[in-house]
């Protein structure tokens, strides 16, 4: 491992893997949202993600996207939800993920354990008014592990915000679905380009932690 006026650098996926160093983000893996893309695959893998953090003793914290009732809707949040639902018609416009509805709940695969958390947002970072960055900094965690749907949607803003609050992020691109697959490979291009995120896979993941 690099250092540098007393700094540790961590370089490669190995030197991170570490529960003392990183946590684990399960990105909205949630019934309404899994049923709308092809995530059999992508549930699966995360179940083999979560199964070796837990074993390892990693940080595990989930999220859950949360539509707000339409009279808090505002200008944004109708304009996201008039495109995710295609429309032009704002009256035409569902609250689909409202807390108590039946989509809102993590797929029953994945249930978050006692010792795990599980933050509400309505924005696609998942750093944006949550307590995301807090946990992470007062548990002295220095890079996040993500996987989760979706990548073009939140997982790409969320990996871009974790860089600029520097917080290195980890992406296991093949535990991540997509409801666009270009749109998906984009992103991880971009990441790729940017060098900001490591990007490993599940059997990446799997082995630098059970090393």
């Amino acid at each position: 491992m690099k250092t540098v006026d007393g700094l540790d650098l961590p370089a490669t996926l190995d030197e991170w893997a570490d529960p003392a160093r990183t946590a684990l983000l399960v990105y909205d893996m949630q019934i309404g949202i899994c049923r709308q893309v092809e995530s059999t695959v992508i549930i699966a893998n995360v179940q083999r993600v979560l199964a070796v953090a837990r074993a390892a003793g990693m940080r595990t914290i989930f999220t859950r996207h949360l539509s707000l009732p339409r009279k808090l809707m505002g200008r944004m949040a109708y304009r996201t939800a008039m495109a995710w639902q295609r429309t032009d018609d704002p009256d035409a416009v569902e609250p689909w993920f409202l807390r108590d509805s039946p989509g809102f709940a993590i797929t029953p695969e994945l249930t978050p354990r006692a010792d795990e958390a599980v933050f509400d947002k309505i924005t696609m970072s998942a750093f944006e008014g949550t307590p995301l960055a807090i946990t992470l900094r007062d548990c002295g965690i220095q890079a996040l592990a993500i996987c989760g749907i979706a990548m073009e949607i939140g997982i790409e803003p969320t990996v871009r915000h974790a860089a600029d609050l520097g917080i290195v992020p980890i992406v296991i691109a093949d535990a991540c679905g997509h409801g666009d697959a270009e749109a998906a490979r984009r992103s991880l291009d971009q990441m790729r380009f940017t060098g900001d995120a490591i990007v490993t896979d599940v059997a990446g993941f799997s082995a630098a932690l059970s090393a």
